[in-house]
């Protein structure tokens, strides 16, 4: 059980493909954590931010291979949530 509402939202995902889909205004990504539901991600964002919410989709991003020179490991798994606000409403970052 998450206790904070500020522990489920772990920073937004400023990216070219997250930038493109905010691109309206009506959706956010948001970085979470990887034991966060829909339904605890939908209540912090609407509680942090003071907005409506009308879906929450989330993706588990697989950790990549990558390589430094003779070193090698993993990037960290994580999860997004792609929110997706009423209208009307809108998250500034």
């Amino acid at each position: 059980m998450i206790g904070n509402y500020r522990d489920v939202i772990i920073a937004p995902v400023i990216t070219e493909k997250s930038a493109k889909i905010s691109e309206k205004g009506d959706k956010v990504v948001f970085r979470v954590r990887n034991d966060a539901n829909k339904v605890q991600i939908k209540q912090a964002v609407e509680k942090i931010f003071g907005v409506k919410v009308l879906r929450v989709n989330t993706i588990n991003v697989k950790p990549k291979y990558k390589r430094v020179g003779r070193y090698a490991g993993t990037t960290s798994r994580y999860k997004k949530a792609i929110v997706t606000l009423a209208e009307g409403s809108q998250i500034e970052l």
